[in-house]
Formats: C-alpha cells, sequence, structure tokens
C-alpha cells in the first residue's frame, strides 16, 4: 500500500456535488492497494501514520502526532498511485488491486484508523471524487508498506 499523508487545516470530498467527508484540523490520506498488498501492510501504515509527528508543538516544531492533537483524518482511495511510469508517456495500472481486493483492504484501512478513537471519514471507493483541501505548511509525506519508507 502507498499513501500520501497532507497535514491539513481542512479537507472535504464531494461526490455527485454533494460532500461526503469532511473533517477541520488533521490529515488528508491519499490510498492506493496494490495487488500483492495483505492486512499487515495497512497495519503497518496506520500505525505509522497515527505515530508520525508532524504537527507543532508551543515552539513551533514538530513534535505532534494526529493523536497528540485530537486531530482529524479523512481516507480517499486512489489507484492511480500504484501506477509503473518507467516506459513511455502513459501510466501503467497493472499491478493496482482490483475492486475485489482493493474495497475490503481500504475499508480494513479505514476501521483500523476508527480504532484511534480519531474523527475518520472517507470518500466512495470507485466513484469520481471532487477532493478540496487546505495543506498546512504544506507538509506532505509519501509511506509504501512494500519498502517501509
Amino acid at each position: 500500500m502507498r499513501v500520501v499523508i497532507q497535514r491539513v487545516s481542512e479537507a472535504s470530498v464531494k461526490v455527485d456535488n454533494e460532500i461526503v467527508g469532511e473533517i477541520g484540523k488533521g490529515l488528508m490520506l491519499l490510498i492506493g492497494v496494490d495487488e500483492s498488498d495483505e492486512n499487515t501492510d495497512a497495519d503497518w501504515l496506520v500505525k505509522k501514520i497515527l505515530d508520525v509527528r508532524v504537527f507543532s508543538d508551543d515552539e513551533g516544531k514538530m513534535n505532534h502526532s494526529i493523536k497528540d492533537i485530537n486531530g482529524e483524518i479523512l481516507c480517499i482511495s486512489q489507484f492511480t498511485l500504484i501506477s509503473d511510469y518507467k516506459k513511455g508517456n502513459r501510466p501503467s495500472y497493472i499491478k493496482a488491486a482490483k475492486p475485489d481486493k482493493a474495497i475490503p483492504l481500504f475499508e480494513y484501512f479505514k476501521n483500523e484508523m476508527k480504532k484511534s478513537g480519531l474523527k475518520t471519514e472517507s470518500g466512495i471507493f470507485g466513484a469520481d471524487m471532487k477532493v478540496s483541501l487546505i495543506n498546512d505548511g504544506p507538509v506532505t509525506l509519501v509511506f509504501d508498506s512494500k519498502t517501509k519508507l
């Protein structure tokens, strides 16, 4: 699994012009599921994301995690994160998990995030979504469960 993490002041996602998820201060997560991913990949990412210190303390240093600030989380599925762009100019998505595997793993990831007790919302898997956010910082990280980066 690959997750792009953005620290936000606020974020929302619309489907068919209706807001289906929105958060205040917290993290917006773009989540791509690889065909070889398992629950253990999601488990590693959830722990890493909940513990990463990207929020400022009173001295302006990034010493607080999302848990420390009681922040909010918005999960957005994005299969294009699992792309191969080495050959040609058109990315290949052949390694992205098919919906029968990706949907349960995305739901598992989201439910594991919810177990933190933090407000966790999401878009709709496979829908044409319009995502809005105010990136705070900006602070953007990319975590990959295969490389542990």
